[in-house]
């Protein structure tokens, strides 16, 4: 089983780590979280992946800037991390997309011979297996629970990514919601009915992880 890496998240807890004090510490906390993901899964064969330059969402929102919110400055030894995974581990730099759309395209064609490693929940909407690597959990994403879980991020949006939801509507409420649908075309229209058609398109051009190279989301 091949282990998808998602390098953008070890570079920022690397990065912040307590342990990193210079450059070298800072490598060091890097691959230290790589070999501990690797032990744990007790696979060997692995890709990492990092967000490299441009992002077609930018050009998509409409309603507030994509990560227009982020205010947060990046570890001081960024530069010197993603350079280390590029050198030393082959890091694969995805242009013009996010290294989650590049893994998410790398998923879907592995299938089940692959686990995607992050701790990021937008992976939640990519059926297969997935490992959390800070709380040490594997687990399987069906079909039918990756389509809930994309949908769920239409209504409760994106607070990192500065993608807005609706007001008043966490995922228990937006769970709720769509938990009786049965097809996408169903959970299309509830997102339509709380946010109006362009909103609902917008979120889920901004939300959606491509499965292959170019591609665009269009609505059930």
């Amino acid at each position: 089983m091949i282990v998808l890496i998602d390098g953008d998240i070890i570079t920022y807890r690397a990065g912040f780590s307590r342990s990193t004090e210079c450059a070298m510490t800072a490598v060091g906390v890097t691959d230290t979280i790589i070999e501990d993901i690797l032990e744990k899964l007790q696979e060997e064969t692995f890709n990492v992946y990092i967000t490299g330059a441009g992002n077609f969402r930018d050009e998509v929102a409409v309603t507030a800037p994509y990560k227009g919110n982020r205010k947060s400055a990046k570890p001081e030894f960024y530069s010197e991390i993603r350079q280390h995974l590029i050198s030393h581990y082959n890091a694969i730099v995805a242009e013009g997309e996010e290294a989650d759309d590049v893994i998410a395209i790398e998923a879907t064609k592995y299938g089940d011979d692959c686990i995607i490693a992050s701790i990021d929940k937008d992976f939640d909407q990519v059926p297969g297996w997935h490992y959390n690597f800070v709380k040490n959990k594997k687990y399987y994403v069906t079909e039918a629970e990756a389509m809930l879980n994309f949908y769920t991020q239409f209504l409760v949006g994106d607070a990192i990514d500065n993608i807005k939801g609706v007001r008043g509507i966490g995922p228990v409420k937006a769970n709720k919601l769509l938990q009786d649908c049965k097809t996408a075309k169903e959970m299309f229209d509830v997102c339509v009915d709380k946010l109006g058609y362009d909103r609902a398109v917008e979120n889920g051009q901004l939300l959606y992880l491509r499965r292959v190279e170019g591609e665009t989301w269009t609505h059930p």
